[in-house]
């Protein structure tokens, strides 16, 4: 499957996630970016150095800059589970709106053509490393890196986009 792409229309698909009252929630893509200006960022894994030490903070830095320039919402997903990613949200106690969200069996990753084999290091199936802003569900942005880089998905360059 080609990779997506600016112009394409982004695919549902159910993501997982904890809520305040700590439940196991799942929630449709759809739902959080119909009608919304969302940005959706991936990352090969939490807790791995570039995502925790670059990545992630980028987003959470830049929050309100985004928010100001009209963006609706901001998702953090991983090919980990919903455990994984409530105990790496936790780490960064100064975000109020990035949503980490689980995406434990790649399936989604995989809607979306950004899967990337990583079991030559022993990792499994994982999301390559990107960045996409929609708008009412239409790629406005795809930001998408090769290998392990960190040149074109931070959020300074989707502020770039914006």
């Amino acid at each position: 499957m080609a990779p997506i792409a600016v112009g394409d229309v982004l695919p549902d698909g159910t993501l997982s996630y904890f809520d305040a009252d700590d439940k196991l929630q799942q929630v449709s893509v759809h739902s959080l970016a119909a009608g919304k200006k969302v940005i959706i960022f991936g990352v090969p894994g939490a807790f791995t150095p570039t995502c925790s030490l670059k990545h992630v903070p980028g987003f959470i830095e830049k929050a309100g800059e985004l928010k100001s320039k009209g963006v609706d919402e901001i998702i953090c997903i991983s090919v980990n589970d919903p455990f994984v990613m409530k105990a790496w949200a936790q780490t960064y106690p100064e975000n109020k709106d990035v949503k980490f969200l689980a995406d434990g069996s790649a399936t989604y990753t995989h809607a979306l053509g950004l899967e990337l084999n990583l079991s030559d290091k022993g990792l499994g199936t994982r999301s390559r490393r990107f960045a996409l802003l929609v708008d009412d569900l239409k790629v406005k942005a795809a930001n998408v890196e090769s290998g392990g880089e960190f040149t074109v998905s931070s959020a300074d360059d989707i502020l770039k986009a914006l």
